[in-house]
């Protein structure tokens, strides 16, 4: 072969090196993650999300890019946020929470969706029935309103003389709220125990129904499971100590938060579930076959630092049914 030829073969490969790499770049498929809080406080979650990906074969950045979708704790947002996932022919939308989940699913009837939800997702309209889903959506139910009727055993096993319990709703996610209160009045009408309500959906909202509490002074206080108030949960945490408010909520950010106590399923156990599902579907699984998973891990976290501050002293059996006390 002549020098010159061979000189231009060479420059000719050379061109194509990053040519073939970017058309491998261009062929990673990309999903969605669309959650209507903030990724703060989200890092323990996200991790385990792309281990679940990991465990079909499948690492961020490796062979599979995924494009983040915060609503900033403005649900109004999330429809417009969905619609844009939808545009960009996402493989996949992994939408985290009932708002979320609900937007993506009024966005798209035929890209797949991978849900996580807090509640059935049959009520939610989400699926036909938790075996058989029959639509472009399946996922994991971690249940947390369901649970509601446990988290005020729970409450009242901790401070046994509570006989008014105040119930922190948001109205802004109405579907989370009714189930919340439903299940918790029904818990408390058969232990004669007093509700009151106190509604937020702001952060100053939230402020102003801590106010009132420490003014009507009731006995606990029982919060609602929701993506708002989670992401709000320092705030939270910090007044209820503050006005002297014995309070349980959901998941174990709570306690961790700084809150007396949680009992939920594991959080970061359910986004494992739904990054497996995500590659499942990518691997060419139909969401319409996959089963709804339910939530079989749940954990009763106690931060006992935050019980004595409080004058609290913690039952010695339920220190021992904890799966985890914080010090």
């Amino acid at each position: 072969m002549k020098r010159r030829a061979f000189i231009t073969l060479l420059g000719g490969a050379a061109a194509a090196w990053p040519l073939a790499a970017r058309a491998q770049q261009a062929a990673m498929p990309v999903i969605g993650f669309l959650n209507s809080a903030t990724p703060e406080g989200f890092s323990d979650y996200l991790r385990a999300l792309r281990q679940g990906l990991k465990e079909s074969g499948y690492v961020e950045d490796e062979n599979l890019a995924i494009d983040y979708r915060w609503a900033e704790n403005e649900s109004e947002r999330l429809r417009v946020l969905a619609a844009d996932l939808v545009r960009r022919q996402v493989k996949v939308i992994a939408a985290i929470g009932a708002p979320a989940s609900i937007a993506a699913a009024k966005a798209t009837t035929t890209i797949p969706i991978v849900f996580g939800v807090p509640e059935d997702p049959v009520g939610l309209g989400l699926v036909a029935s938790l075996a058989r889903p029959g639509g472009n959506a399946t996922g994991v139910n971690f249940f947390s309103a369901e649970l509601a009727a446990k988290r005020l055993e729970l409450l009242r096993e901790l401070v046994p003389t509570a006989k008014r319990v105040a119930v922190l709703l948001n109205p802004a996610e109405p579907t989370i709220a009714a189930a919340n209160l439903r299940d918790v009045e029904a818990a408390a009408s058969a232990v004669a125990v007093q509700i009151r309500v106190f509604n937020a959906s702001t952060i100053a909202e939230i402020d102003t129904a801590f106010a009132a509490l420490a003014s009507e002074r009731p006995d606990a206080l029982f919060i609602s499971s929701g993506p708002f108030f989670l992401n709000r949960r320092v705030q939270i945490a910090h007044l209820a100590t503050r006005y002297a408010i014995p309070a349980i909520g959901s998941p174990r950010l709570y306690p961790e938060a700084g809150g007396l106590m949680s009992y939920g399923a594991s959080l970061t156990d359910a986004h494992r579930q739904a990054g497996v599902y995500v590659g499942r579907i990518l691997k060419g699984a139909k969401p319409a076959d996959l089963p709804v998973v339910q939530s079989t891990k749940f954990e009763l976290v106690i931060n006992a630092s935050t019980a004595r501050m409080l004058g609290l002293d913690v039952p010695p059996t339920l220190l021992a049914r904890a799966d985890e006390v914080i010090e």
